[in-house]
């Protein structure tokens, strides 16, 4: 027979497991596709739990013929399992996007914090063989279940819950992102996020767009950017910020008028200021002269990282031998494969690696009382 202490650890045994297994029955299937339609159906996306990956989406080109302009996997297990790499195809990225220089900060924050030490926190590095942390370390949100919390035909809500000390970050973070599909080939992301102690956040969308999905041609020769934004920060040979802002005047880097993405240099990986951030005011456009496609992103974010990432980037490494990514059957795939230099990633975002550049004066620490908040407003239209 058992002891009363033996019968009290079993009954609590047998409700935690009783509690974790509704808990993993509410689990959402991580591939569990979410598609949405505009009210007017002018624009169609779909999504997975996944890193709240959006996996496709769909607008219509100037001749009326709808395009899917977003990069991605047919097999959607391969946003998991990185068979074919791990490029970051289409999630939310944190809980700090892009770059932590030696995967390593204070709080407050300091320049170049000692490895160890009171108030100083070490996060994976994932990137330049360990020498720094890349869109939140080895398990980002980018690599979460998220949850979903609410859903209408043009609507979809994740969630997801960031434990205290994962990874090394500080706090517990609620995170929230709602996809919002509106009338005229409209997409409203919103970001909300809640911490129980001090900690950085930055989230970002990590989205790669070819606004030809492909038809045209197979490089950025027939995109046109334009974007006010006079300064980018400076960087080592690492992608790591020096705390120096960069002029972009006479260089390749100015796109305050509007140029080829293409023509201008072989590829973008830099994060640039924006000099207003005005409601209701695209800060980043961008369109194909071939498909007659435009995109008009507005934002509350200070700053795009562009390869060719607001940080816009263009795709630099996209493309390996040995590894190559089939493009997607609505990309023409998946015998043709995404080449080097033919799509742009946009991420709105804040000041990269603030958290170690104090002179940036730019406070990216939230707590109780602080919330953290993203917006953007991808606003797709055509041209002649």
């Amino acid at each position: 027979m058992l002891s009363f202490g033996a019968k009290s650890l079993l009954l609590v045994s047998l409700f935690l497991w009783a509690e974790a297994s509704i808990l993993d029955a509410r689990k959402p299937d991580p591939f569990k596709k979410v598609s949405l339609v505009a009210p007017d159906g002018s624009a169609r996306a779909d999504f997975i739990p996944f890193g709240a990956t959006t996996t496709n989406f769909w607008v219509k080109d100037k001749h009326g013929k709808i395009r899917d302009v977003l990069l991605g996997f047919d097999n959607h297990t391969l946003y998991q399992s990185d068979a074919k790499g791990h490029p970051y195809f289409g999630p939310i990225v944190g809980r700090y996007a892009n770059r932590i220089k030696n995967g390593t900060f204070s709080i407050p924050i300091s320049k170049n914090p000692p490895p160890s030490g009171p108030n100083v926190f070490h996060v994976p590095e994932n990137e330049n063989n360990g020498t720094d942390t890349l869109h939140g370390g080895t398990n980002g949100f980018d690599r979460r279940v998220w949850s979903i919390a609410a859903q209408t035909k043009s609507s979809v809500t994740f969630t997801l819950v960031d434990p205290d000390g994962t990874q090394g970050f500080p706090g517990t973070v609620h995170a929230t992102v709602q996809y919002t599909l509106a009338p005229h080939a409209t997409w409203n992301i919103n970001m909300h996020a809640t911490a129980t102690k001090k900690t950085p956040i930055m989230l970002s969308g990590h989205h790669y767009w070819n606004l030809e999905a492909y038809e045209e041609t197979q490089d950025l020769v027939g995109h046109v950017a334009q974007f006010d934004a006079s300064r980018v920060i400076a960087t080592d040979g690492h992608l790591i910020p020096t705390g120096k802002l960069l002029n972009v005047g006479d260089t390749a880097l100015d796109f305050r008028k509007a140029k080829s993405i293409g023509k201008s240099c072989v590829g973008f990986d830099n994060c640039w200021i924006h000099d207003k951030v005005k409601k209701n005011k695209p800060v980043f456009s961008i369109w194909s002269n071939n498909s007659g496609i435009r995109l008009d992103v507005t934002t509350n974010q200070p700053a795009l990282q562009a390869n060719w990432r607001s940080r816009v980037y263009t795709c630099n490494g996209i493309f390996n031998a040995s590894l190559p990514i089939p493009r997607k059957t609505s990309q023409g795939g998946p015998n043709a494969f995404y080449e080097n230099h033919s799509c742009v990633v946009i991420e709105q975002e804040s000041w990269i690696d603030a958290i170690n550049n104090p002179e940036f004066h730019v406070n990216q620490i939230y707590a109780p009382g602080r919330d953290y908040n993203w917006e953007a407003t991808y606003a797709f239209s055509t041209i002649s």
